[in-house]
């Protein structure tokens, strides 16, 4: 341990002392070992408040930090402080970015090109769905999926990324080892089993107060070379985060939306404003710095799944996924949308005279298996975006 690291987590542990005033006064230090050395006058003459600079000058700061870093080291987990070779970057180019960084996975993905997917909580099947598809598209072609691991379009997002055998970062409001929301406690799991990571700002035990998680959104943004928004309302956290990527100079892009579909009004907003409507991962791998369009194409053969992994609608492959399927079994898939479910007794009503109810039931479950379909609560339907 490096008297800088044990520095960096003092300092940010000392009541008072935000992210701001830790960089600042870092920056005026210049040598973060020295920062435990120096007497209360020295404290005082970086700009520490007189209860924070006390806190360090005592060595209670020492204390907290030592402890902090040996429950950081038994949950399995570590830090990084924005000396680490491993600390992410981009983060450095925003105003206030995180003193310490806790995180659980692989390091070595933090500063590689990612984008940033964020919506709302309570997506439609169409938002969910392009979240999922748009992920995996990205993913699969060396892009590291970013997002919060809430519910909704943050969870699908992740899943795209590992559905393509891609990597994906999720950004805690919480300590490392305080899942929320907890039904998400398999996602983080398969999240680090698949070389993912877990990262936040806030210290182990941090409980999931409403306060941190639009602090943390400037996090998801200044990691990511651009944000995509897919479905957040007129009053939502998405809205902030993407108020922080148009203020940290990061493009926005936006997945247009039904206008009778109040979670439309934050993407469709976003693209009168100048954010750029994306309705397939094109529209995003076209808008990125030449720099990083180099860089993800000099590792194409390493990177996972690989483009011709997806089966584009017209590929041979694509066709050869229908080409498998019986003629009840194209019939029923053809009665149903990606954007909307349709109730099994819609969906016998719809296709009665043509197919009976034991077709109907026989189809959808060859179609579940061939994932053409997915079975949503409540016996809706509904087809799956390929």
């Amino acid at each position: 341990m490096t008297d800088a690291r044990l520095a960096w987590m003092a300092l940010v542990l000392t009541p008072g002392m935000g992210a701001i005033r830790s960089w600042r006064a870092m920056q005026r230090l210049g040598d973060a070992a020295r920062l435990l050395s120096l007497p209360l006058t020295g404290l005082e003459g970086l700009g520490l408040p007189a209860a924070s600079a006390q806190f360090v000058a005592d060595g209670r700061a020492l204390t907290a930090a030592e402890a902090e870093i040996r429950k950081t080291e038994e949950a399995g987990a570590a830090f990084l402080t924005p000396e680490d070779e491993h600390y992410p970057q981009r983060l450095k180019e925003i105003y206030d970015p995180p003193a310490v960084l806790w995180m659980r996975g692989d390091p070595t993905i933090l500063n590689l090109p990612g984008i940033a997917v964020v919506g709302t909580r309570h997506p439609s099947t169409y938002g969910q769905g392009m979240a999922e598809l748009l992920s995996r598209d990205l993913a699969a072609r060396g892009l590291v999926i970013q997002s919060g691991m809430a519910r909704g379009v943050d969870t699908a997002a992740h899943k795209g990324a590992m559905l393509a055998g891609g990597k994906t970062v999720a950004v805690w409001g919480t300590g490392v080892d305080v899942i929320y929301p907890k039904e998400n406690k398999r996602l983080a799991e398969e999240i680090l089993e698949k070389g993912g990571a877990i990262l936040s700002e806030y210290p182990l035990g941090t409980f999931p107060a409403p306060q941190n998680f639009p602090v943390r959104n400037r996090i998801l943004s200044g990691m990511s070379v651009g944000v995509l928004v897919v479905e957040a309302g007129e009053y939502s956290g998405t809205r902030v985060t993407a108020r922080c990527a148009i203020d940290q100079g990061r493009d926005v892009y936006a997945v247009p939306g039904n206008v009778t579909n109040k979670n439309a009004w934050g993407p469709n907003t976003l693209i009168k404003q100048g954010a750029a409507l994306t309705a397939t991962w094109e529209d995003i791998w076209e808008g990125l710095p030449s720099h990083v369009r180099v860089q993800l194409a000099a590792g194409d053969e390493s990177s996972p799944g690989g483009a011709a992994s997806l089966f584009p609608e017209d590929s041979p492959q694509s066709a050869g996924r229908l080409a498998g399927l019986g003629e009840q079994e194209l019939e029923v898939l053809g009665a149903l949308t990606m954007d909307n479910a349709l109730q099994l007794d819609e969906l016998i009503e719809k296709l009665e005279g043509s197919l009976g109810s034991a077709e109907i039931f026989a189809a959808l479950f060859e179609l579940e298996l061939a994932g053409q379909v997915r079975q949503l609560p409540g016996k809706n339907y509904v087809r799956v975006m390929v």
